[in-house]
């Protein structure tokens, strides 16, 4: 498995570069993986020390995808560390809340720079690359680009376009054997959302509305991708599976006068 993972610090990106790597050791593939960040971080260069004590290569980008030369030079450096490309991972996204009324015409051209342009601009560049190995792109989308979240600025728009992206990539390379999937994370625990978790009251509640009994750990999300990309999925495109514990589709459940749920 030779994979670049965009946005791969701690959370979701670092538990789906472990996942590749992992998976690949256990099927007795080369594992090599370029981590791309915006900039340095100690926890980056842990993870990639982690990365090689498993016996994968691995090295570390930086640069911010909101430029449109970033995707392209990422994509050269992975074929300079890995030796071709099996998968790429457009993990890193940002969030941006603002009202509509009071979000500025820059706030919403560099969400959809990051959150959607740059997985256009990575899967154009890696094209041949994967043609040549029939590899995949798997990208991290959000519960919220299928469900609109008010107050999120352009963040819900973004990833409903990025998830229309990946249906477009697959039915159009689908001939060069190019795989293109989304997976849409739920509430999930993770540094960036620490803060919120940090509030007992506000963890349980989040836990008490999903189906399944808790919100995501970074790893769950992991699991889908490092499916999505491997070779379990070898005729799976275009889809766009979402990872939240049953949340999204439990809506008309929080109706009131229901019978209580068995």
């Amino acid at each position: 498995m030779r994979a670049l993972v965009t946005g791969a610090s701690e959370g979701i990106g670092g538990a789906v570069c472990r996942k590749l790597a992992a998976d690949a050791i256990r099927r007795g593939e080369d594992a090599a993986i370029l981590l791309t960040v915006r900039s340095p971080r100690p926890e980056v260069e842990a993870l990639a020390a982690e990365l090689r004590a498993l016996g994968a290569r691995a090295g570390i980008a930086y640069g911010d995808l909101a430029d449109p030369d970033t995707p392209q030079r990422f994509v050269e450096q992975a074929l300079a560390v890995c030796g071709g490309l099996d998968a790429v991972v457009s993990n890193a996204g940002m969030m941006g809340a603002a009202p509509l009324t009071g979000l500025t015409v820059e706030g919403w051209d560099r969400l959809f720079a990051v959150n959607t342009r740059a997985t256009w601009l990575l899967a154009k560049a890696a094209h041949d690359a994967l043609a040549e190995s029939r590899g995949s792109l798997v990208a991290v989308a959000s519960m919220s680009g299928v469900q609109p979240h008010a107050g999120g600025g352009a963040y819900s728009a973004s990833k409903a376009a990025l998830i229309m992206l990946v249906r477009q990539i697959a039915q159009e390379w689908g001939p060069q054997g190019i795989r293109a999937n989304a997976v849409s994370p739920g509430m999930t625990r993770t540094p960036l959302t620490a803060r919120i978790y940090a509030d007992a009251g506000v963890a349980a509640r989040r836990d008490s509305l999903v189906p399944l009994g808790r919100v995501a750990r970074p790893e769950d999300i992991a699991g889908v991708v490092g499916f999505l990309a491997g070779p379990d999925a070898a005729h799976v495109t275009g889809e766009n599976i979402t990872v939240d514990g049953g949340y999204a589709s439990s809506i008309l459940g929080h109706l009131p006068g229901l019978p209580e749920r068995p």
